[in-house]
């Protein structure tokens, strides 16, 4: 699913998102939504979300 609309993006969804440190590297990281920081409908580089562990970045995919 597309990480950049924010209506594909629910608490409590698995996500995979890319951290700030690793936006050169592509790394990605999975977790669940805790909540979403993005307040447009729609991102270029992806909707910001805020996991349960407490890591914030941009997602990248929705699983």
């Amino acid at each position: 699913m597309d990480g950049t609309k924010r209506a594909n993006i629910k608490h409590g969804k698995s996500v995979a998102i890319v951290l700030k440190q690793d936006q050169s590297s592509g790394l990605l990281t999975d977790g669940i939504v805790r909540d979403i920081l993005t307040k447009s409908p729609t991102h270029p580089h992806g909707i910001k979300v805020r996991l349960m562990s407490g890591e914030v970045g941009r997602v990248k995919e929705i699983y």
